[in-house]
């Protein structure tokens, strides 16, 4: 896909997303960010030069590195799974990591900002589908690990983040939002003062219409449908 073709998609989907706000009837801003897993440097390069995206986010910490320098007017975020031993690489670097999901992270995610100086914010990865092949803490045990989380000063929790199974029938999926939504309300609710609530990352080329309607997304993590397939002959270039 070229360049260009990608400049219009971008501009489709923020249309899009201004139409489901609408139909949700909100005001609120949604943030795009560009997931470029496995696209190139060059790819972010254009992103970065041309103002096209504000933000983008990277699922390994590997491609996450390697393209940080090419877009140092974007803001990075951390969408995939998050190994203890990667921390340290991303910790200053991230402006949101989405997927804190056990207490073995938020202990060192905590120590290495501690290190940095820094306050890391974080989104806690919740498993709406209960999918054995994704991470996320399950929802009836999130209240359990924001208690173990508020315990840790060099950490701000923003919110929640979800990925969705890919479901054929759009109204589960629609329910499984409107649950999501109530369980982030839940969630601020018990979040202490020192934490900024006000994040809900989730919604992907298949549903994110479907997530800023009916669950509330605040973040849209949008991949194929901006660069089309992901690139894997590219990834490392």
């Amino acid at each position: 896909m070229d360049f260009e073709q990608i400049k219009d998609n971008i501009s489709k989907c923020l249309t899009l997303i201004e139409e489901a706000k609408i139909r949700a009837g909100r005001k609120d801003e949604v943030t795009l960010i560009g997931a470029t897993k496995t696209q190139s440097r060059e790819l972010i390069s254009f992103l970065n030069d041309n103002r096209l995206l504000t933000d983008v986010g990277e699922n390994r910490v590997q491609e996450f590195m390697d393209k940080y320098d090419f877009g140092k007017d974007l803001k990075w975020h951390v969408i995939g799974q998050l190994q203890t031993n990667k921390v340290k690489y991303i910790i200053d670097k991230a402006a949101l990591i989405h997927s804190l999901d056990r207490e073995s992270l938020a202990d060192e995610i905590d120590r290495q900002a501690k290190k940095h100086d820094l306050t890391a914010d974080c989104l806690i990865e919740v498993n709406m589908g209960s999918e054995i092949s994704k991470g996320g803490v399950a929802p009836q045990n999130l209240k359990e690990l924001l208690a173990y989380v508020e315990s840790k000063e060099n950490i701000r929790l923003r919110g929640l983040m979800t990925v969705m199974p890919n479901l054929e029938d759009k109204e589960v999926l629609k329910d499984l939002y409107k649950s999501f939504k109530e369980l982030y309300g839940n969630f601020k609710s018990l979040a202490s003062s020192r934490h900024k609530v006000d994040t809900l990352s989730c919604g992907m080329t298949n549903d994110y219409e479907m997530a800023i309607e009916y669950g509330g997304a605040t973040m849209v993590r949008l991949g194929r449908v901006l660069f089309g397939e992901r690139n894997y002959n590219l990834g490392d270039k």
